[in-house]
């Protein structure tokens, strides 16, 4: 997977950074994300943000689309803007933990320390995962764990200083 927006282990732009939830700059755009070599028998993919290290016990799902077409190796800078004109047909937008069906950039808390956001491509061996638009990003990632054919992640990091 690549990215033209974000380089692994490096800090998040800031339009990649949260203006909803606060930090100066910060744009709630989705990243760029391109990706390639898809096993045999992928029939669609599952796309993820995700961060472990929010302070809430369970992390944060920054970004979750679904039932994303096999023939797709892309998805443009803001697909995730909410309004699904940049998501190829057919692909279902889950709410993050915010409950909003868009991606919402990350936003460490003030001296919390540094933050990592997985990006993740999932191929899955079947073309819908048969989840509907009100489930939750970690329901998404359970159903879809055994048609998983193969992963690919790219991580970046962010941290809020006081």
């Amino acid at each position: 997977m690549t990215s033209k927006d974000l380089t692994e282990g490096q800090p998040l732009p800031p339009a990649q950074l949260s203006g909803i939830f606060g930090i100066p700059g910060g744009e709630d755009v989705s990243p760029q994300l391109s990706w390639s070599g898809a096993p045999e028998g992928t029939q669609s993919y599952v796309v993820t943000v995700y961060d472990p290290d929010a302070p809430t016990g369970s992390g944060f799902w920054h970004w979750a689309v679904a039932d994303i077409p096999a023939s797709v190796t892309e998805l443009p800078a803001d697909a995730g803007n909410g309004t699904a004109d940049l998501l190829p047909p057919g692909a279902l937008q889950i709410p993050n933990d915010a409950r909003l069906a868009r991606y919402i950039g990350g936003a460490p808390p003030v001296g919390h320390g540094r933050h990592r956001y997985f990006i993740v491509v999932l191929a899955l061996d079947v073309p819908s995962i048969g989840v509907d638009e009100n489930t939750t990003p970690a329901f998404l990632t359970f159903t879809a764990g055994t048609h998983i054919l193969g992963r690919a992640v790219l991580t970046a990091t962010a941290e809020t200083t006081g």
